[in-house]
């Protein structure tokens, strides 16, 4: 058994609703672009990565990721751009943090044994200051060592009424005991805890031992702590530990859908808060994206091209085109491919009713991108109307698509650059730049990229139905139904 001080467990998942309409449920939150290219999780990784470094931990892996299994080979690319070796638990659907964590746990003995200390963090969150990260965890590190379950708390600098707040109790050791958890407060309620210097924002960051968590579950959360050992103990009789392994969909079901805060760390009489004192953003609304970027004389701020006329504290992020704005105050412009949303500086928080809209209407713009990723590459909408969709593909070196067929649309393929094998109803076929092949509905078909560089086509789709899920699978190597 790999002895192992510290693991970081990263969950990743969260639909981030008041971030549309960039997050959305097929591409969420942490796999968010900022302004240098990186994303939330890709930032989340290099975090652990320099803990790990610092810690001097040279066993692998020394992460673990915990995320829907839709996002598995997303997260396997962000993993591979950090140049991190991560294990992953891949949940068939959301069942909040306590669920996560208490599973994370059993998978973390099981590699690393009962004093294994885990670092939870959201894949979410924006630290800047590592020297300070590293420094809090340290302390933290040596509390959970004496089985306290600790959180991190964050000093207040504004009277904020998005976070959650801890009170501060006696001092013990490099942290203080949790008096007690605090919901979002009024604004009124958030002056007086500044105010009084005894509260601290909820980070929603842990470290604990995972032995600690699964007894204290046991106290105070025994339903969760009951479900979660039932639900281990399937997992581990279907595959053997690996790399990548599912969490069974029947037995995660059973688990009381709570988060941590709620199941244990709001009861347990062992939590200590540890304070951070590093920069720390959640990224929880598109006020905290605009507070990123550098504001001009009148108080603008842009994220892309942008021209502003008479405005003052408005911000811009555009994809790929100009968005100029005249004579606007306290306005965000959130432009896409496919969605445009305005909305005023101020309301920010309320983008979540929006999708809650969208939802009611099952409108797909809550789901997809118009350029959607897949474990073989990309593929991005150009053009779509009554019986047709045009789009353009991108499948990456020694990739395939799933050998499949469709009911309802006949497919026109065509070579722009790289090359292509195509098995197309008994026919197999070798096709390069300028080459095509035509596919009849009801014939089964497979793409594959077999050179070295990426592969690029246009499919045009016609038939009486287009939609995405008129696809029959009969053969694919990255397991999808």
């Amino acid at each position: 058994m790999t002895k192992l001080a510290l693991l970081s467990v990263i969950l990743s998942g969260g639909a981030g609703t008041r971030l549309w309409p960039v997050s959305r449920e097929g591409h969420p939150k942490p796999f968010m672009k900022l302004a240098d290219g990186q994303s939330l999780l890709e930032k989340t990784y290099l975090r652990a990565a320099n803990l790990s470094r610092c810690l001097r931990i040279n066993d692998y892996p020394n992460v673990l990721t915990v995320t829907n299994q839709d996002y598995y080979f997303l997260s396997r690319d962000v993993e591979l751009k950090a140049k991190v070796n991560s294990l992953f638990l891949l949940e068939p659907f959301a069942r909040n943090t306590a669920a996560a964590i208490a599973v994370a746990a059993h998978q973390a003995i099981s590699h690393y044994g009962p004093d294994i200390e885990m670092l939870i963090l959201p894949a979410d969150h924006l630290i800047d200051d590592f020297e300070y990260f590293n420094e809090a965890v340290n302390k933290a590190s040596e509390l959970a060592r004496d089985g306290y379950l600790v959180t991190f708390g964050i000093k207040p600098n504004a009277p904020e009424t998005g976070f959650g707040y801890i009170e501060c109790g006696l001092s013990l050791g490099e942290g203080r005991k949790v008096s007690r958890f605090v919901e979002k407060p009024n604004l009124e309620t958030a002056q007086q805890y500044l105010a009084s210097g005894h509260y601290l924002w909820n980070s929603g960051m842990f470290c604990f031992r995972a032995q600690s968590l699964l007894d204290q579950m046991a106290i105070w959360a025994p339903k969760v702590a009951s479900s979660v050992k039932m639900c281990w103990a399937s997992m581990h009789q279907q595959a053997p530990l690996t790399t990548a392994l599912e969490i069974p969909p029947a037995s995660f079901e059973t688990v009381p859908n709570i988060s941590i805060d709620y199941a244990l760390m709001e009861r347990s009489d062992k939590v200590v808060v540890v304070e951070g004192n590093f920069s720390w953003n959640d990224i929880g609304s598109w006020a905290a994206v605009r507070d990123l970027a550098k504001p001009d004389v009148n108080g603008n701020r842009a994220l892309g091209e942008s021209v502003f006329v008479d405005c003052s504290n408005t911000f811009v992020q555009s994809e790929d085109r100009l968005v100029a704005t005249v004579g606007l105050k306290d306005v965000m412009v959130i432009d896409t491919p496919d969605a445009l949303l305005v909305v005023d500086a101020n309301r920010s928080q309320d983008v979540k009713s929006v999708v809650a809209q969208l939802k009611l209407a099952d409108h797909q713009i809550v789901k997809l991108h118009r350029t959607v990723s897949r474990p073989w590459g990309t593929y991005t909408v150009l053009q779509e109307g009554v019986n047709f969709k045009i789009k353009r593909i991108e499948v990456k070196p020694q990739a395939r698509l799933s050998l499949q067929m469709h009911h309802h649309r006949s497919e026109h393929w065509i070579v722009v650059s790289g090359k292509a094998k195509v098995i197309n109803g008994e026919q197999t076929l070798d096709l390069s730049t300028n080459e095509s092949t035509y596919i009849p509905a009801g014939n089964k078909h497979r793409l594959e990229n077999v050179g070295s560089e990426l592969l690029v086509m246009i499919e045009v789709q016609s038939g009486d139905y287009t939609g995405e899920d008129d696809i029959v699978r009969f053969d694919d190597e990255y397991g999808r139904s």
